[in-house]
């Protein structure tokens, strides 16, 4: 028998005066989430997403609810870098300063090994590994300027040195027919996870990564067959998928300095039993 899903946690001021991008970040699924427990933790949080039309009204939503002066959101396809830099270019503008970046940003699909083409290989790496590389390179330019700026203070192990925290996935670990190149792509986002946080680790920057299982949101349904998804449910130990924000309160958890001595980590966020 499935078991329910949990209560919706509280907040407690873990990301207070925080500045935060999330990418991907429109509509109801890990992104969506994510922005909306950054918020009620008490970041300031810009969106980003390729979609204009979901991403304007995710920001409209979330801005009458928190406020607009603590959301913004410009429309960004994590595969052109000009539209990656005005992203975070937007959160210093409006915020002051970039603290956290969550690279949710990624492409999925189904196509067997021998039945798939260049464009779909393609098309999957440079937005689910690439354009994960674009995100992490540009912020990771910009905490190294500020902290480099700052050197004579020391560097900060905690939250204040500037976060990434990556959306991996446990096919970068398990294999599933159907799914070389998004596998492919999430195990790449896992090893870049690891050296970039080696690279950044001298002025006390942090890269982690999460790899959920299954969390169900609109989107998923659409593109997933029943059969599937009750495949992929049945793999889970609690017989349930988790819910978007039970992922994200884990990106929270990364973001804050309660995981200060955390780097280079992929943290599983999955009951999926082998």
């Amino acid at each position: 028998m499935a078991n329910a899903s949990p209560d919706y946690p509280s907040a407690h001021g873990l990301l207070n005066g925080r500045s935060a991008v999330v990418t991907a970040a429109a509509g109801a699924g890990i992104g969506g989430a994510t922005a909306r427990r950054f918020l009620e933790e008490g970041a300031e949080v810009v969106l980003g997403d390729a979609h204009a039309r979901r991403l304007k009204e995710t920001v409209e939503a979330l801005a009458g609810e928190f406020g607009a002066d603590r959301v913004a959101g410009t429309v960004c396809d994590v595969t052109d870098e000009q539209q990656v830099a005005a992203l975070l270019e937007l959160a210093e503008a409006r915020h002051g300063r970039l603290d956290i970046l969550v690279n949710n940003a990624g492409l999925g699909g189904t196509a067997t090994l021998e039945e798939m083409t260049d464009e779909q290989w393609d098309r999957v790496l440079d937005v689910t590994l690439t354009g994960t590389m674009r995100c992490t390179r540009a912020a990771l330019r910009r905490f190294r300027a500020r902290g480099a700026a700052g050197a004579s203070t020391g560097p900060s192990t905690g939250a204040g040195a500037g976060v990434i925290v990556n959306n991996a996935s446990v096919v970068g670990w398990r294999a599933q027919a159907g799914q070389s190149h998004y596998a492919a792509a999430k195990a790449g986002v896992m090893a870049l996870t690891r050296c970039a946080a080696v690279e950044a680790a001298d002025l006390g920057i942090r890269v982690n990564a999460v790899a959920p299982s299954l969390a169900m949101h609109p989107h998923l349904a659409k593109v997933t067959t029943p059969e599937l998804l009750e495949e992929l449910t049945a793999r889970e130990a609690f017989g349930r998928w988790a819910e978007p924000w039970e992922v994200a309160n884990v990106i929270v958890f990364l973001a804050s300095g309660y995981s200060s001595y955390l780097t280079g980590e992929v943290v599983s966020v999955s009951s999926q039993h082998p």
